[in-house]
């Protein structure tokens, strides 16, 4: 790999380490947030709920555009918009303005992360692209076990607003950093409209990562209140259990990379959702038998998030003409997984209690699988960089 390899998944791996802190820092910041504006959690929520719905809407938006005019000029303003959002979080004088910070917020991350995956996969040699997407995934997951914990920090000692502050300081300096680093990638060749007959096939393709979600997301939002009452965790001991989950979600990612450039994407994308299945089952059947938790929820993570790795990949290589759109229909495909995968979550802890989270998640990775068996085509593609082989 060539410096100016380096540098760009150096970036794209800081500029996605943020944008995962800035989702995942939310959640334990809602209880001082609520009693900053007088309002109760249940409205707090709103936050990450309209940050989530804008990101699903308007990232299809922006995959579009950057095929067409090219993705740098597009997270350079992303990032300005983000960091112009979150000094409007630190600062906002009512709760409304609070809400429509989040929004613009959701807007700014829907322009940054669905491209930096596509223009790494624009840049990426042919027989490398798998490795170098996981790398930057990487960066994303490692906000779930590291950006939110040192935001928390940051709380204790000087206040929620200072977290945003932060970020939006950080968002600053690296719109320049990627607007300067991204200059140099050529545009694609746009000489069609790339959603011509290709729109339901692209749907078709991340209806897999929508499920996928589900198969994740379902349990993983309920996992603290699952711990606490099935198992009597402590409030450290359910931290434990999210830090393994964490660690296996980096890992596996990375791991991922380098499988999927030595076998082949299909072939890992299938295999990691088979075991994703056995995976939850086992999870089902040793959710409550003590330590053992803390080694089926790492694995879950290592095996899940491999599979999301690996399908990103998969679609960057299927679809090498209109990759920045499909990058962000699969990412609204995630967020809409994740969404419905909270409801279906919340219907069965409320039928069927707790117990039967696992297995539900096992029936939605099978029907993932089921719909992954379809291989698009057979496309090949030089990188952006040619000396990196």
């Amino acid at each position: 790999m060539n410096l100016q390899g380096r540098v760009s998944l150096s970036v794209g791996w800081i500029t996605l380490f943020l944008m995962g802190t800035d989702l995942f820092v939310v959640s334990p910041l809602l209880p001082f947030i609520s009693e900053a504006y007088n309002v109760s959690s249940a409205m707090t929520g709103w936050m990450v709920t309209v940050f989530a719905v804008t990101y699903a809407i308007v990232a299809p938006f922006f995959g579009w555009a950057s095929d067409k005019n090219g993705r740098g000029i597009f997270i350079t303003f992303g990032l300005l918009l983000f960091s112009f959002s979150n000094i409007l979080t630190a600062f906002s004088p009512s709760f409304t303005w609070l809400i429509i910070s989040r929004i613009l917020a959701g807007l700014s991350v829907a322009a940054i992360t669905p491209l930096i995956y596509a223009i790494i996969g624009d840049i990426a040699p042919s027989t490398r692209r798998g490795t170098w997407l996981s790398i930057v995934v990487s960066g994303h997951l490692t906000a779930l076990w590291a950006g939110a914990p040192v935001g928390t920090l940051l709380e204790h000692f000087l206040g929620w607003r200072s977290v945003f502050v932060v970020m939006a300081i950080i968002g600053t300096v690296l719109a320049v950093v990627n607007f300067k680093t991204w200059k140099y990638v050529p545009k694609s060749d746009f000489t069609r409209n790339l959603l011509e007959g290709n729109l339901l096939r692209i749907l078709g393709s991340v209806s897999v990562t929508t499920i996928w979600a589900i198969s994740m997301y379902a349990l993983y939002v309920y996992l603290g209140a699952a711990l606490y009452s099935e198992n009597s965790f402590s409030s450290s001991e359910i931290a434990l259990a999210v830090t393994f989950y964490g660690i296996g979600a980096v890992l596996g990612s990375l791991i991922s990379g380098q499988f999927t450039d030595r076998f082949g994407a299909m072939k890992i994308s299938k295999a990691t959702l088979i075991f994703l299945t056995v995976i939850l089952v086992c999870l089902g059947i040793f959710f409550s038998s003590g330590d053992w938790i803390y080694f089926f929820l790492f694995i879950w993570a290592l095996v899940g998030y491999a599979g999301f790795t690996s399908y990103q990949a998969r679609l960057a290589v299927e679809y090498p003409k209109e990759r920045g759109i499909v990058m962000a229909w699969n990412n609204t495909a995630l967020y809409i997984g994740i969404t419905i995968g909270s409801m279906i979550g919340g219907y069965v802890i409320s039928n069927w209690g707790y117990p039967f989270l696992p297995y539900v998640c096992s029936i939605a990775a099978i029907i993932s699988f089921v719909l992954g068996t379809q291989k698009v085509q057979d496309t090949k593609e030089e990188s952006a960089f040619p000396a990196d082989r």
